[in-house]
């Protein structure tokens, strides 16, 4: 809500998956849980419905073309556009006419950040870099990672975005993967979004993060731009592009 226009309200819904713990297996046993999430906020008035989790695009092993197809049905058997972030780093990427990317896995366990760089690739990119917080070598085991329950020093954004900007000079566009939040210097966790303009213009290339490419496919569909600057994928709702 902080980068919308003041008329926007934000209702959110969790799943009911009692003893749920992020595997991908969980993520497929419940995937039919989605489509009553839909109902339901379509049935409360939601002008649009995203949901958040880049790797339910895959954990059934679908491709961009089945989630496509399947976000499709559920928007017109609802009447209420539906978007899934994991789909929003495709169309977001496609926006911004990258074709070389590079991906910051961040947190994603090895089976997350597997399968999701496996739907960049079938969707038609070229992953020329992906990696998580291990494989750059800022963590030694991914229980550490965990640890750290998604929130991580402020100063690992600028390191690890630089860090993978490096293995692939030639990427057209960074890829941030999943909903990492950077501590800043008070203490408050912050989204990629607050840090994406920042961010690209110390790697001089764009980003597109999970989190800020489902608001702006959100955005698109409402038909509004966001306040303030917010990155280069955002910023093309206010020029209109």
């Amino acid at each position: 809500m902080r980068i919308s226009p003041e008329t926007v309200g934000v209702h959110g819904r969790l799943l009911h998956a009692p003893g749920y713990g992020h595997q991908l297996s969980q993520r497929q046993d419940n995937f039919s849980l989605l489509e009553e999430f839909v109902h339901c906020m379509s049935n409360s008035g939601a002008d649009v419905v995203g949901q958040v989790g880049s790797n339910w695009v895959h954990c059934t092993g679908t491709t961009p073309a089945d989630i496509r197809a399947y976000c499709d049905r559920i928007s017109d058997t609802y009447e209420t556009p539906f978007h899934m972030a994991g789909m929003c780093l495709v169309e977001g990427l496609r926006e911004l006419n990258a074709e070389k990317i590079a991906i910051n896995v961040v947190y994603y366990w090895p089976d997350w950040r597997d399968g999701i760089v496996g739907f960049l690739k079938q969707a038609g990119f070229d992953v020329v870099y992906s990696g998580n917080f291990v494989d750059q070598g800022f963590y030694e085991t991914q229980q550490e990672v965990n640890d750290h329950t998604w929130i991580f020093p402020g100063d690992l954004a600028s390191r690890s975005m630089n860090y993978v900007a490096e293995q692939a000079p030639d990427a057209d566009a960074v890829v941030v993967i999943g909903m990492p939040n950077w501590r800043r210097a008070d203490g408050l966790p912050q989204r990629t979004v607050s840090l994406a303009r920042d961010l690209e213009a110390e790697i001089g290339k764009p980003i597109v993060s999970s989190d800020f490419a489902l608001y702006w496919r959100i955005m698109k569909t409402l038909g509004i731009a966001p306040v303030g600057s917010q990155g280069q994928l955002l910023s093309r709702l206010q020029t209109g592009e």
